[in-house]
């Protein structure tokens, strides 16, 4: 489904040169599974240049294992240059390092501490901090906690310089501002997955567990138009794939199935799992910049989320 919304840009984009930079890549399997999908259309793919920016080596290793030698591999997006095409990220944002903060007579930063076990301190916030929430007129009540991610706004700022034209695609856990500074949200969304369990014990199983919080979609979109891009649409996973054909998609695989029950079997999980379940938690951002406008397949009149 990506590898048709991508089609598409590049087509909106005059059928040239094109480059696709992945952030984040993991084993490749995203990657593979675009390049896959690319390579019916033979003239996008002889004009494609498909950039991995992944920073640990063991999961470089890996893909490279089952990537073509024509994917380029990069530590920084800078090392690339100016960019035409699209910059992809699936689930990179929500794991960046976040400041977490709680509203007293004035704003708190939460820190830690070690002497006899992890204990928390509470310091005022920096100013970077609370001209982050000032910045999005965001007020918040006495004894709300929650986080602030800078460095989301560092990567936006990055991106958008070396964006000369064409498109940022953003999947993550999260939601626009209103969502996440409400009443339901008071206690933040920092939470901890070890051994595939939800916890909010951030000081147990150190450097064994997942630590993430969710990504203000409304800060990436706010930065970015400052940086010059332009929010396409924001919509969840489900409608996204959609809208791009997802489940005609599944039926045409289940046609071609010998095994017609296991197959049913499996396109019932995938429609639950990416439709549903990831589907309604999952967000995408679309923003784009030095294109002329026009309505893409996978936010197709998105409803408001």
């Amino acid at each position: 489904m990506l590898g048709k919304q991508l089609e598409e840009m590049w087509k909106f984009m005059g059928c040239t040169s094109f480059t696709v930079v992945e952030y984040g890549a993991g084993t490749g399997q995203l990657c593979q599974a675009i390049l896959n999908y690319l390579k019916a259309n033979k003239k996008m793919y002889t004009l494609l240049r498909y950039c991995i920016i992944e920073k640990s080596q063991a999961m470089q290793q890996l893909a490279r294992l089952h990537l073509p030698d024509q994917v380029e591999w990069y530590q920084d997006i800078t090392e690339i240059g100016q960019i035409q095409g699209c910059i992809l990220s699936n689930e990179l944002v929500d794991n960046f390092a976040v400041h977490r903060v709680v509203m007293k007579k004035i704003l708190m930063e939460v820190y830690v501490d070690y002497e006899n076990g992890y204990a928390e301190q509470l310091k005022p916030a920096k100013s970077a901090l609370r001209a982050y929430l000032s910045e999005l007129n965001i007020k918040l009540p006495r004894g709300y906690a929650t986080e602030i991610n800078l460095e989301a706004l560092d990567w936006i700022t990055s991106i958008a310089s070396t964006l000369k034209s064409g498109y940022i695609i953003t999947i993550d856990y999260g939601y626009k501002g209103h969502r996440i500074y409400n009443a339901n949200q008071d206690g933040g969304t920092l939470i901890c997955y070890h051994q595939h369990a939800v916890n909010d014990s951030f000081y147990t199983h150190i450097g064994e567990q997942d630590i993430t919080s969710h990504v203000n979609f409304t800060a990436l979109s706010h930065w970015g138009a400052k940086n010059g891009l332009k929010e396409s649409g924001f919509t969840d996973q489900g409608y996204f794939l959609t809208c791009l054909g997802f489940r005609e998609y599944l039926l045409n695989v289940l046609a071609t199935e010998e095994d017609i029950v296991q197959a049913a079997k499996q396109a019932t999980f995938l429609n639950h799992i990416l439709l549903v379940d990831m589907g309604s938690k999952y967000k995408v951002l679309i923003q784009e910049k030095g294109v002329q406008s026009n309505p893409l397949s996978g936010l197709a009149n998105c409803p408001a989320v």
